[in-house]
């Protein structure tokens, strides 16, 4: 197997929580488990009956701009290597293609129209009270349950002691050039915690990163922080902290690693940058008159907060984004690296599931959009590597239709445990020693919202169908990969058509009956 033998940065000690500007520390003592129902374990379970670990991945904004997702620009080698000890999947799909509803929707295994979430602010635990999430289901287990980063939205949507053990999130540290500023500001004024001088400071520093480190126009750029000094730094070394620390003790554990990159702004230390200069940087532009024949509700108009304007290209600001948000993919590949390290060194390789993931996809000027948002699939689809000991052949690549939703029983199925009756999702097992297999599941359904109504999409091995309060589209992803020729208005795809809209109303009704 391969080693990781690069030099580590010292773990920063901190463990702050970040929420709403301030940050402090929760944590849940380790002696507390709540008293869970253990199951009798299953195949694939380790030998001494203890059930397996979880360590489980979710990326914030990724899309499949990663190696094993077949895309040769990026420079991800930990996770090549990942792709070569488990089982990738190339047809996964995000149910919601934004950060809160398709959390809520695969930390809950159910479909965004019965958990309620529907935006980025509604709470599950408000809209579908009651609901089992998925570290509480194991939690209720006997299992140790911790989680650093953005796993659940926000701080806010934070289930906190119901779901873990301990729970943490961290901040970047300060950037260089707000340091510098900072200096030269205190040596002028004193310090910037004196009250005459907080709100000139505020006003300065937004000045001083607003390039770097705003969300709109979102920020970019090289952050002059080294790896450790980020929070995806501190993130990964905190997980490795805990698998080398064994902390969960005779306990099984499910550790939920969050990572936030690619997310805006698109921060990394200057040596990821250096991976991919401006010039080499190659994209396949769009024709100006793309839209006249999609939906105009298909539009995601977060491009103009980027600076870009619809049907037009801007190549010079579409490489310098295309580069940063490259550059932060190549950061947490390499941050992943030592969490893989530290759990080879734990001992517990052989004994825990690997999942990683991201929450959605993202648009980088493909159609002209950028962001999030939308049905396409760069919009809805995600990376996934799963590795489960025992069961996944190493290397192996599926392309078996997948939702995220299917994570949650998937997750249950592998550990021996009984999943609860709320599940919309089926377990991924019976495909994980047979890649040959496409599986149960024919379709996978994503929707979004446009105001007071929702778009839907169905896509299967060959087809994509979408339809808008304005109109559907209709691609034939073997000849169209991108999706930039709609077959809806042709009349000889009409059977096809009528198709998908039963199919979609079957589909609408199951994703609403755990309501």
């Amino acid at each position: 197997p391969a080693t990781f033998a690069e030099p580590r940065e010292k773990l920063n000690s901190r463990r702050d929580l970040l929420i709403e500007g301030e940050s402090f520390r929760w944590k849940k003592g380790a002696n507390s488990l709540s008293r869970g129902t253990e199951n009798n374990a299953s195949k694939g379970q380790p030998a001494n009956g203890k059930k397996k670990n979880v360590l489980f991945i979710v990326c914030d904004d990724l899309n499949t701009h990663v190696s094993p997702s077949g895309y040769d620009p990026i420079h991800t080698p930990t996770l090549s290597w990942l792709a070569t000890e488990g089982m990738t999947f190339t047809r996964t799909f995000c149910q919601y293609p934004v950060c809160g509803p398709s959390r809520a929707s695969f930390l809950s295994g159910l479909y965004p129209e019965s958990t309620g979430v529907l935006n980025n602010t509604a709470d599950i635990r408000k809209e579908r009270p009651g609901t089992v999430s998925l570290p509480q289901f194991f939690k209720e287990n006997g299992y140790w349950t911790a989680s650093v980063g953005k796993i659940f939205h926000s701080s806010r949507h934070e289930h906190g002691e119901p779901a873990w053990h301990e729970v943490l999130r961290f901040q970047n540290d300060e950037l260089e050039i707000v340091r510098k500023a900072r200096g030269k500001f205190e040596e002028e004024y004193g310090s910037i915690e004196a009250r005459p001088n907080r709100k000139r400071w505020r006003e300065l520093k937004k000045k001083v990163s607003g390039k770097l480190d705003a969300q709109t126009p979102p920020g970019r750029g090289r952050s002059g922080l080294t790896d450790a000094q980020h929070k995806d730094g501190k993130n990964a070394r905190q997980v490795a902290q805990w698998l080398r620390a064994d902390t969960p003790g005779e306990k099984p554990f499910f550790i939920a690693c969050g990572i936030q990159k690619p997310h805006v702004p698109f921060l990394a230390p200057d040596k990821y940058f250096d991976l991919y200069p401006l010039d080499e940087i190659v994209y396949r532009p769009d024709q100006p008159d793309l839209w006249g024949s999609l939906p105009q509700s298909a539009i995601s108009k977060r491009y103009s907060a980027f600076g870009f304007e619809l049907g037009k290209e801007n190549k010079t600001l579409r490489r310098e984004y295309m580069q940063a948000y490259h550059a932060c993919i190549s950061f947490i590949d390499a941050q992943l690296k030592l969490v893989f390290e530290a759990l080879k060194q734990s001992g517990h390789w052989e004994d825990t599931i690997i999942v990683f993931t991201s929450d959605h996809g993202y648009h980088l000027g493909d159609h002209f959009l950028w962001g999030k948002v939308t049905l396409f699939d760069i919009g809805a689809k995600v990376p996934l590597i799963i590795r489960a000991p025992g069961i996944t052949t190493r290397g192996t690549t599926s392309e078996a239709m997948v939702e995220l939703i299917d994570l949650y029983p998937t997750l249950a199925d592998l550990t021996g445990l009984n999943p609860p009756e709320h599940l919309q999702g089926i377990s991924l097992r019976p495909l994980l020693g047979h890649p040959e297999r496409l599986g149960k599941k024919k379709h996978a359904y994503s929707v979004v919202s446009r105001g007071n109504s929702l778009g839907y999409a169905l896509r299967n091995q060959r087809w994509r169908y979408a339809k808008w309060p304005d109109g559907e589209e209709l691609y034939n992803l073997t000849n169209d990969p991108s999706e930039k020729n709609n077959l809806a208005g042709e009349t000889r795809h009409e059977n096809r058509l009528k198709e998908f809209r039963t199919l979609l109303t079957e589909k609408q009704q199951h994703a609403k009956s755990a309501r």
